[in-house]
């Protein structure tokens, strides 16, 4: 019996220092974009930060950053007015040439997180505001690589609240919009 426990113990401890590493493939995108849609003045700039992680090459996950100035629009008409977003993301995407080299993946994320908004005074919004809602996002793209480390990513994505509440508890319709961005993705 102790000699059946010694071989399994050094079975094991062979096995343990013998396995191959876990790697994730980890990613940084720094993005510029566009919104449009029914809440936003249309072709309204954005910009922000994407970054996050694929185990074994196919699924992981991402944290999303999304600053969007004069989102609603003028600053004469709006004051200064913003929307902020910071997802947490599920991200689905198949290497297309493997996890290193050159290579394409094109994937579909979607999550929750916080859609901020904030709107100064102005001639039109005479107002004060800003409100921390709870939002969801959905989306698809491609990220294309020319090596091991740095490539493009392109993606677009729609993003709603779930109360509906904008300005002051002032229920102003869902917030809803689609932002289209590209930009640089290092891993």
């Amino acid at each position: 019996m102790r000699r059946v426990i010694y071989v399994m113990l050094t079975a094991g401890v062979a096995l343990a220092f013998s396995a191959a590493p876990a790697r994730a493939d980890g990613f940084v995108n720094p993005w510029a974009g566009v919104q449009f849609g029914s809440n936003v003045d249309n072709g309204r700039g954005a910009f922000g930060v994407t970054a996050g992680g694929m185990g074994a090459g196919i699924i992981g996950g991402e944290f999303d950053f999304g600053y969007s100035p004069s989102f609603f629009g003028t600053k004469t008409d709006f004051g200064n007015n913003s929307v902020i977003n910071l997802m947490g993301n599920v991200i689905v995407g198949v290497p297309i040439g493997g996890t290193r080299g050159a290579g394409v993946r094109p994937f579909v994320t979607g999550g929750l997180g916080l859609i901020r908004t904030q709107i100064d005074g102005g001639t039109i919004a005479q107002v004060s505001s800003s409100n921390n809602q709870l939002g969801w996002d959905l989306g698809a793209g491609v990220m294309g690589y020319f090596n091991d480390h740095v490539g493009l990513r392109g993606d677009v994505r729609y993003f709603r609240d779930i109360n509906g509440d904008v300005v002051n508890n002032i229920d102003l319709g869902t917030l809803h919009f689609w932002r289209l961005s590209a930009g640089v993705v290092l891993r």
